[in-house]
């Protein structure tokens, strides 16, 4: 699993002319390639008038599905510089849909790849990037008598409280990075003079708002 990567919020997009040509992009992440087809399906199905919804996405720790396509635009002037936008901002996860109306005036081939390339950039920051950091999730067990200390700390801290469990005693999840858990471990023991109990949990996913 990758320590962190970036991909877009979910789905969302934006719309503009060019030379009265109408381009409406959609954009939405999509983990697995069945997911990226089935958004293109549903804006398709969505604009079945239109004359053209070109697509791309990008899936993959390694980007090992990239797929490109140009619906009815000449070769190479639509679905490609949506992929490589999708690229070149180090996108992961995501589906980008480009629906034009033609308007009347053709734009040529250099034309049409700036006007794909405008929409894929702006659609993308329309809908928001996020990052995706790998945290593991720490168990610690405290008596109710630790609470109020190790509750404060913790939110005084650079690590993430994820949730407090209220039962018979009381069991906190913490977001913490991976090459930062022995810390947090011995942390939280020298915090409670040993009582807390602490156990390495599963692997997750946080997303914050990239400054990218």
């Amino acid at each position: 699993m990758l320590s962190r990567y970036h991909t877009v919020k979910g789905e969302g997009g934006t719309e503009f002319i060019i030379q009265k040509s109408r381009f409406i992009a959609y954009v939405n992440r999509a983990e697995t390639e069945e997911e990226a087809q089935e958004f293109i399906r549903k804006i398709k199905k969505q604009h079945g008038n239109a004359n053209h919804n070109c697509s791309a996405y990008l899936i993959g720790e390694h980007d090992q599905i990239q797929k490109a396509n140009d619906d009815g635009e000449p070769s190479g002037t639509a679905g490609v510089p949506i992929l490589e936008v999708l690229k070149k901002q180090q996108l992961k996860d995501t589906v980008v849909v480009i629906t034009r109306y033609f308007g009347g005036i053709k734009l040529g081939g250099g034309g049409l790849i700036r006007a794909y390339g405008k929409a894929t950039t702006e659609g993308i920051a329309a809908t928001g990037v996020v990052e995706r950091k790998l945290m593991r999730i720490m168990h610690t067990t405290i008596d109710y008598t630790w609470l109020g200390k190790v509750e404060n700390e913790l939110r005084n801290s650079e690590y993430i409280l994820k949730d407090i469990f209220y039962l018979d005693k009381v069991e906190i999840k913490t977001y913490v990075e991976e090459q930062h858990k022995d810390i947090f471990l011995n942390w939280i023991i020298e915090l409670t003079n040993g009582n807390g109990k602490i156990k390495y949990g599963e692997n997750e996913y946080l997303e914050s708002n990239s400054i990218c």
